[in-house]
């Protein structure tokens, strides 16, 4: 299958760069178009539990800064890995439905993601990529990232 829109979805880590590498792989093998996205969780989505209230003011604020430095930080990939600065999207949410949803809007048809790979527990939880993998129409290409320790 040829892909023609390759939609990497990264959290902005120092592990981003191994699922960015990865995707513009594909894209370029394909001849494809390369967006990225990333999602900034809302504030009382960070901290659930928590009685936010006393902080609804300045919520909106600290999600706008989040995604002000969030937008920042992706050009700045953006230009690394030669993607459009119009395919380069910051939305707010919870990541799963962020992802399927911009893959959807943006008509990708190739989501990759990062997974560490994670047993017991970890795997119980779930992650990221696995929800992703299990909510949408399209191919997904999970890429198992290490974390490297110096």
């Amino acid at each position: 299958m040829t892909y023609q829109h390759v939609f990497a979805a990264v959290d902005l880590t120092d592990e981003a760069d191994q699922v960015l590498e990865k995707a513009t792989a594909v894209a370029e093998s394909n001849g494809a178009r390369l967006s990225i996205v990333t999602v900034v969780k809302p504030l009382a989505q960070v901290y659930s539990g928590l009685d936010l209230a006393p902080l609804a003011n300045g919520s909106a604020s600290f999600e706008e800064e989040a995604t002000r430095q969030a937008s920042e930080k992706l050009q700045k990939i953006c230009e690394q890995y030669n993607a459009d600065k119009r395919d380069v999207h910051v939305r707010v949410g919870s990541p799963v439905k962020e992802i399927r949803d911009a893959a959807t809007e943006y008509e990708a048809d190739l989501i990759v993601v990062g997974t560490h790979g994670r047993h017991g527990i970890g795997l119980l939880l779930g992650s990221t990529a696995n929800s992703v993998l299990h909510g949408v129409d399209r191919d997904v290409l999970a890429v198992r990232v290490s974390v490297e320790t110096s």
